[in-house]
């Protein structure tokens, strides 16, 4: 009998992935990151971790999981910088939001020489075989979205299809996804979305000006004028906090926020509307109207789950409003440029 032929173990990890994370004033939630990290079965490239916070309690617990993870998995090829060690610790000289955050986490891993970009906030958990999970799309696609677990354990429903001409997620997207196995997108989530290098060369890094909130629905608005974004079946991750919200019908959840997200949800639609500008995808009448719909939503929001802060945060909705409409009239403005 002849030699049988050689099995070609399949590829299940992903060339220099930068794990990105931005954290602010979260420790604990960071350590359950940080426990999850080190369970994964394949080991990232690097770790960057954005610490919004300066804190010296971060940097602490930074240090102590660089030594678990080079205890683990050691060093690694050095990067463009000459640093052989996986974890890499970006503290900001003040707190830029989870949209700079993630701006400066790409950038700073991008400068590295990183060639894929798994970015996350600081309350997730990521699954043992995450990595291997993801590998098996990045042949063929360049920006994946995987699927979560909420904190209790279900399934997590992220509304993968955004409306261009509202600048609104459709809210009855099916959730199957098809005979393809998977589903395009033209929006991405900044928990545990995976782009790489050649999407954030073209269309540059996400835009910090957002400071919170839509900063990643527009980063894969702009990834889906150059490639086709896709959201997949495969669990990643699971959320660690436990949210507030309001259970519709068993089906959809609407979730508590705070003033600071409710003004920055009506605020920066103005830099929506720029970008949408920008790509030639914008109708005043039909945005004014998505517009319209958001603040309703952020209304109900108020009335169903966040009741006490009704007076405050009808405020916070018509303030952000108003700047929106400054923001599409600045003549300042400028897309974030590509990094070609």
């Amino acid at each position: 009998m002849g030699a049988m032929a050689e099995v070609k173990k399949p590829n299940n990890t992903i060339d220099k992935l930068a794990l990105i994370v931005t954290t602010y004033k979260r420790q604990q939630l960071l350590e359950t990151l940080f426990d999850s990290i080190l369970a994964l079965e394949q080991a990232p490239w690097r770790i960057v971790i954005v610490d919004n916070e300066q804190s010296d309690q971060t940097a602490d617990m930074v240090a102590a999981f660089a030594g678990k993870v080079t205890g683990q998995w050691g060093t690694t090829v050095a990067d463009q910088s000459g640093n052989e060690e996986r974890v890499v610790y970006a503290p900001q000289t003040e707190n830029l939001g989870g949209a700079g955050g993630f701006s400066a986490g790409v950038a700073k891993a991008y400068d590295l020489g990183a060639a894929w970009f798994w970015v996350m906030d600081d309350d997730v958990a990521v699954l043992p075989d995450a990595i291997a999970k993801l590998s098996k799309w990045t042949d063929k696609h360049e920006v994946i979205q995987g699927s979560r677990f909420d904190y209790d354990g279900g399934p997590f429903y992220w509304q993968y299809d955004f409306i261009v001409p509202l600048g609104i997620p459709n809210p009855i997207a099916p959730a199957a996804f098809g005979p393809a196995g998977y589903r395009v997108m033209d929006t991405l989530c900044f928990e545990g979305g995976l782009f790489n290098r050649r999407v954030v060369t073209e269309i540059g890094l996400p835009d910090p000006r957002f400071f919170i909130y839509w900063d990643d629905t527009m980063y894969g608005y702009r990834a889906s004028k150059v490639t086709n974004p896709i959201v997949v079946p495969d669990v990643i991750l699971r959320r660690t906090r436990e949210i507030g919200n309001w259970d519709i019908a068993g089906v959809r959840q609407l979730n508590s926020t705070s003033d600071m997200n409710r003004y920055h949800i009506m605020r920066n639609r103005g830099y929506m509307a720029r970008y949408f500008m920008t790509y030639g995808d914008f109708r005043p009448l039909v945005f004014g109207l998505g517009t319209v719909l958001t603040a309703a939503k952020e209304v109900i929001r108020l009335v169903m789950v966040d009741r006490e802060h009704l007076k405050t945060g009808l405020v916070q909705i018509a303030k952000g409003w108003w700047d929106s409409r400054k923001l599409m009239h600045d003549p300042t403005w400028k897309p974030m440029p590509s990094l070609e």
